[in-house]
């Protein structure tokens, strides 16, 4: 197998604590949730991570209207990576940039908004429904916008992998960089769910949406009173490229891809699997080809529901132990779930870490759970690692029992 180095060249992403790395990563570090009440159809105003970026930026207003808020935020995303990268579309032959948008649903908003509208105007006269819904609602729609806005001819498909799509969307990137398939890959995952009631109704019915009297504080993983997912938008793309090339045209490397792994629970729909999740943790170290006791920093899936913040805590506990020297911390507290760009979202604002060599913190732990007490476990305040941080595994696992695990490492030549 071709185990060509793979590294990360530039980002792009929107989240609700900001557009750019730096804004995002400073919320991150001063403990500024960018969870607010949202109003969603049918249900009022509910706890959302909400994102707020300039459509128009990469866009006319035209191909918003036809376009969708996943292939919007993918298409936003995209570009920021690309300058980000310091990469000149116009000097880049277009038919060797893959585009990997991993996504956890896709058309539920489309539907969902063209039921309504039959239903609230039309008297279910379907004459009205538009010509657009068929583009907007096929599968690869989110990564297939970012290819007509760009003109890119290379390869482009969604990876639907549920919650653990941000890491498959990169380590599908991965994939085709080292098979020879493109040069450049644009790879992460975005999420449009708040946009979609029947997310929220979903989680309702199956007692695990989130709810507060402040928003703020109504994602709350690893806390004795947690009660449910705060559904998240975002959206986070990587520009990745193989190490001989980065260094060819002087790059400024981000991070290096040391390792991953994804796997199936193949035992429940909803439960997540503990032994499944310590054994796909166990493999991508493997796969890494380091020690477990040279992760410096795990960023956890933690989704602010009871039994599955306790599941992966069982399977973290069981892979690092009671004494170690690993930090692990949690995004979702900040930003919410941000379904199939979680894994994505939440490494990037990891990442300075490797640079400032803290770990943000996990907020609203008011009273932690004691099933989730593991040792290294950052709360409250951010902290740093003495030494600093130089690898760093990111958790994200999805229904149906999918597993992914990711594993970089600060690029040293």
């Amino acid at each position: 197998m071709n185990h060509e180095r793979i590294v990360i060249t530039g980002l792009g992403l929107t989240s609700p604590l900001g557009n750019d790395l730096d804004t995002y990563r400073k919320a991150l570090l001063e403990g500024k949730s960018g969870v607010r009440f949202f109003p969603v159809r049918n249900m009022g105003d509910l706890p959302a991570g909400v994102c707020e970026f300039e459509q128009t930026k990469y866009q006319k207003r035209k191909e918003v209207r036809v376009g969708t808020r996943a292939g919007g935020i993918g298409i936003f995303c995209a570009r920021e990576a690309l300058l980000n990268a310091g990469l000149n579309l116009e000097e880049l032959d277009p038919s060797q940039i893959g585009t990997y948008v991993g996504i956890t649903e896709h058309g539920n908003v489309e539907t969902e908004t063209e039921v309504c509208q039959l239903f609230d105007h039309y008297d279910e006269e379907v004459k009205y429904w538009t010509h657009h819904h068929n583009p907007r609602t096929v599968a690869n729609n989110p990564a297939g916008e970012i290819t007509v806005n760009l003109g890119l001819t290379g390869p482009h498909y969604t990876v639907g992998a549920a919650c653990a799509a941000g890491n498959a969307g990169i380590i599908q990137g991965v994939q085709m960089l080292r098979l020879g398939e493109c040069d450049v890959a644009l790879a992460g995952g975005v999420s449009e769910s708040i946009r979609a009631y029947g997310i929220f109704a979903g989680f309702k019915s199956q007692g695990a949406l989130a709810t507060h009297e402040d928003p703020t504080k109504a994602s709350r993983p690893f806390d004795r009173e947690r009660n449910g997912i705060v559904v998240s938008e975002g959206g986070c793309i990587y520009v990745l490229e193989r190490l001989a090339d980065a260094l060819k045209r002087g790059a400024n490397i981000v991070a290096e891809i040391l390792g991953y792994r994804m796997n199936s629970d193949g035992t429940d729909y909803v439960l997540p699997n503990p032994e499944r999740q310590e054994e796909c943790i166990r493999q991508a170290i493997e796969n890494a080809g380091v020690d477990v006791n040279s992760v410096d920093l795990v960023s956890s899936h933690a989704t602010s529901t009871p039994q599955g913040d306790e599941q992966e805590c069982k399977a973290l506990r069981n892979v690092f132990g009671e004494e170690t020297d690993t930090l692990i911390n949690n995004t979702k507290s900040f930003i919410g779930h941000s379904m199939g760009a979680a894994g994505a979202l939440e490494l990037a604002g990891n990442l300075p870490s490797f640079h400032d060599g803290y770990a943000h913190a996990t907020i609203n732990v008011d009273d932690l759970d004691p099933n989730c007490a593991l040792p290294g476990l950052v709360v409250d305040e951010s902290r740093q690692k003495k030494g600093g941080i130089k690898v760093i595994l990111n958790n994200s696992f999805g229904m149906l029992g999918i597993n992914s695990v990711l594993i970089l490492k600060k690029f040293e030549d």
